[in-house]
């Protein structure tokens, strides 16, 4: 399995899109300052990922960069390999290279591609990257590859030809299951949603604005199904009961509680995304408040 250099259980999942690039670094280096190990971030459409990784393994010293997700219809998988064994060998155990297959309406209408056989597409795709030459960068070592892996097949390839699997939108029985699948040797990296806040209505309005898109993908609809909700959770936006177990609402100690069940159900490293009333709101102000209750120490 591949090294990943955590300093704590616990790191950052933010969707920086909307900012500048070097407002995004200083954040970070703010971020890894509080004592979170990592810093996750998606791609769909904003920021080039491996750019990004860089600019942000550069600005920091201990901080875990992850790509949460990188899209493997954006790049060929040559390509991807070539930038993950470069960022590694520049930063050793330090870069983690999440891949996902991401989803039929982006796919098909802003990549032009075909998503007709997604788990197919993905194991080829990681054979390819499999077969890069070792000449590419010789002195380095391959970094960690993570599978954003809802489903049950994509969660046995995450455990047959990666690293480890990148659960987003997931209970903790669901990061239990898939740790269950994957067995001991295996990353586990579980996203969750956060919305620190004691008023329930507001709580409520942020959980709703953020699962509004996902909800409206077959992937996380069929996600959801699977971990026990049925048609009346998966609607538009999401039900509460959908809105409450996806993202944790409270104080401090009652979101890290939540946190702290994902740990207890096998996930290595928990990533937590902050909700506010803006989806490209600042999220220093909560994790500065959360962190103390996660058990995290400033450097």
């Amino acid at each position: 399995m591949a090294n990943i250099n955590f300093s704590s259980r616990v790191g950052v999942w933010w969707t920086s899109d909307r900012w500048p690039i070097n407002d995004v670094v200083a954040r970070a280096r703010e971020i890894e300052n509080l004592g979170y190990a990592s810093l996750f971030y998606g791609e769909a459409g904003g920021k080039e990922t491996f750019t990004q990784a860089a600019a942000l393994l550069g600005g920091t010293e201990r901080l875990v960069v992850g790509t949460g997700i990188a899209n493997i219809h954006a790049r060929s998988a040559p390509a991807s390999e070539a930038g993950a064994r470069t960022l590694g060998a520049l930063h050793p155990g330090r870069f983690v290279l999440g891949l996902g297959v991401s989803h039929a309406p982006l796919v098909e209408h802003s990549y032009a591609g075909s998503y007709s056989k997604p788990l197919a597409t993905m194991r080829e795709y990681l054979r390819t990257m499999d077969a890069v030459p070792d000449a590419v960068e010789p002195d380095g070592q391959r970094p960690a590859r993570l599978l954003a892996a809802l489903g049950p097949k994509m969660i046995d390839l995450s455990g047959k030809a990666a690293d480890g699997a990148h659960p987003y939108l997931v209970t903790p029985e669901q990061t239990a299951y898939t740790r269950d699948q994957l067995g001991p040797d295996k990353w586990v990296v579980s996203e969750q949603g956060v919305a620190l806040t004691t008023d329930r209505e507001t709580a409520l309005r942020r959980a709703h604005q953020h699962l509004h898109m996902y909800s409206q993908l077959p992937n996380y609809r069929n996600s959801w199904l699977r971990q026990g909700f049925d048609e009346s959770d998966v609607v538009v936006g999401g039900s509460d009961k959908l809105a409450e177990a996806m993202v944790a609402m409270g104080d401090a100690e009652t979101v890290a509680a939540r946190v702290q069940a994902h740990l207890d159900a096998g996930a290595d490293q928990v990533v937590v995304q902050v909700l506010g009333d803006d989806p490209s709101a600042d999220p220093l102000p909560a994790l500065r408040e959360l962190a103390p209750a996660l058990g995290l120490r400033s450097a």
